[in-house]
């Protein structure tokens, strides 16, 4: 193929050269085709794709179609139900819910009801109507050492970083949170001017590099923190020890996205990539951890504390359970994320294959605080692609007490899914430092949009509980929901996670699927 190329280019020169004097035509056609031999050369002899070495200008259309084939797969090839990671439904419902435009939907069901997997609701012909129910439920958050419990919305806007997200895209998330009465977590990169200027509700989140309360070392600084959680804005910290995007793995923001501004709020050098550690310097064992909880909640003045985690080996989960037993100490909240997370750019590995997905960490911890006479103090938060009120009664039937999203509330920021969020090159500007980019998205839009979702999602969840029979979201428990487990097998949910009674964990005589979770839990390490 480059033998043919350099053959034809010589021959086309030739005859151009030759008619041009005869021809002026000719001459515009070689002003067009001196480019393309041009670049046929370039192509030839460059050595770092095989591709267009071996077929000069030709082979560039390989790029070409790997570059636009996600839009036309999203836009054009796939259906409204096989998209991934949220498909064509689930970004339409965020999309007409944030606009208030109408959400219903036509002609029936495209999902298959008869497919292995496929939930439902059971509904009760005694059905509530929504005027029996409380339209803007809260859950206090805060146990008995909590001075300031706080009263959150049952949706909130899961942990996202100002870097990872534009400034415009946080104070449209903020401004939503304000308006739509919930919480906005800052997620582990601090808390910037663009998380306070909007005026909503805050829950200050910390990573393993403690940006917003660092010390020169990369630990944690006491003080710091101390001063970072004075504004009343600040309602509840949350201590992050994994994510479900990549559990095991610490937080990565790319060079291209840490800017001289976002590098002072975090404490780092700019222009760098910034690798937070796997794990957290600040202790080492679960009775450490439980340690720093105290003096978390104790330095912000009372503040309900509490920590996130996608859970990984369960006997560490234990060991937690254990150690407050042991010391007394509780935190106010555990907020359980899933595999499935995905806001964070994360290796392929991290975000496949590592972490337990969502339904199965959510219903563990909450069968193990339960088992262990210690759900009573504390609130399950839960966060896994939740998007309509069916999944937000999923997860209240696994036993969360709230819920967060993350990736539902980007979209209804403008997030298109171009999953372009690592690249700092996001077209909706919602994931990208670029001035240019961000400034198509317009806080004072946007932050209306936020807070339309936040206030349907919650209304249909609030249906869903009527069509239940229910009067509130505590009501709400595994049998009411069933999956088809093969196909002429439905079982409930009660049936597919087993609860645990009241203290049975304490008791001898452990459940056989407990026991070599108990033999492996320690107190004194992870």
């Amino acid at each position: 193929m480059r033998n043919e190329f350099f053959i034809g280019s010589f021959l086309i020169v030739a005859a151009v050269s030759i008619m041009g004097f005869f021809w002026w035509p000719v001459l515009l056609l070689f002003v067009v085709l001196l480019p393309i031999i041009f670049i046929g050369f370039i192509d030839a002899f460059q050595k770092k794709q095989t591709i267009r070495r071996n077929y000069p200008v030709l082979g560039r259309l390989r790029y070409v179609m790997e570059e636009i084939r996600p839009g036309v797969q999203q836009y054009f090839i796939e259906s409204n139900i096989d998209g991934r990671p949220f498909n064509r439904n689930d970004r339409s419902i965020v999309y007409s819910r944030a606009k208030k435009e109408t959400s219903t939907t036509p002609f029936g069901t495209q999902e298959n009801l008869y497919e292995v997997g496929y939930e439902w609701i059971s509904h009760s012909i005694a059905a509530k109507s929504m005027d029996d129910l409380d339209t803007h439920p809260t859950v206090t958050i805060g146990g008995p050492d909590c001075l300031k419990p706080y009263k959150a919305s049952l949706y909130n806007v899961s942990a996202m970083s100002f870097g990872s997200l534009s400034k415009n895209a946080v104070m449209a998330l903020n401004g939503g949170a304000k308006i739509g009465k919930f919480a906005h977590n800052t997620g582990e990169g601090g808390i910037s001017p663009y998380h306070l200027n909007q005026g909503g509700d805050l829950i200050y989140q910390i990573g393993t590099g403690y940006f917003g309360c660092r010390a020169e070392d990369g630990g944690f600084d006491p003080d710091k923190f101390a001063k970072t959680v004075e504004p009343e804005q600040v309602k509840m910290i949350e201590l992050k020890l994994s994510q479900g995007a990549k559990p095991g793995h610490g937080g990565i923001l790319p060079a291209k996205k840490n800017t001289e501004e976002i590098g002072k709020i975090r404490g780092v050098k700019p222009g760098t990539d910034v690798l937070s550690p796997p794990y957290h310097k600040a202790f080492s064992t679960p009775v450490g951890l439980l340690k720093l909880i105290k003096q978390l909640r104790d330095l912000s003045g009372g503040r309900p504390v509490g920590f996130k985690l996608c859970i990984g080996r369960k006997s560490e989960f234990i060991s937690i359970c254990l150690a407050m037993i042991e010391t007394g100490i509780k935190p106010d909240f555990i907020a359980i994320d899933g595999g499935e997370g995905g806001t964070g750019a994360a290796p392929l590995e991290f975000s496949d294959s590592v972490g337990m997905p969502f339904r199965d960490g959510l219903a563990f911890a909450y069968d193990a605080l339960v088992g262990m006479g210690l759900k009573r103090d504390i609130k399950l938060l839960a966060s896994g692609k939740i998007i309509t009120g069916f999944d937000m009664f999923r997860a209240f039937a696994l036993g969360a007490d709230a819920c967060y999203s993350a990736r539902a509330m980007m979209m209804a920021v403008g997030c298109i899914q171009a999953r372009m969020c690592n690249t700092n090159h996001c077209p909706s500007g919602v994931a990208t430092q670029d001035d240019e980019l961000m400034a198509g998205l317009v806080v004072t839009d946007k932050r209306a949009r936020v807070a339309n979702f936040h206030h349907e999602t919650v209304h249909s969840f609030l249906e869903l509980i009527a069509a239940a029979g229910l009067s509130n979201p505590d009501d709400v428990n595994r049998t009411h929901i069933k999956q088809r487990t093969e196909v002429n097998k439905i079982q409930r949910y009660d049936e597919i996670y087993p609860e645990i009674s009241e203290g049975r964990l304490l008791k001898t005589g452990l459940p056989d699927d407990y026991k070599s979770i108990f033999k492996d839990a320690s107190i004194e390490k992870f």
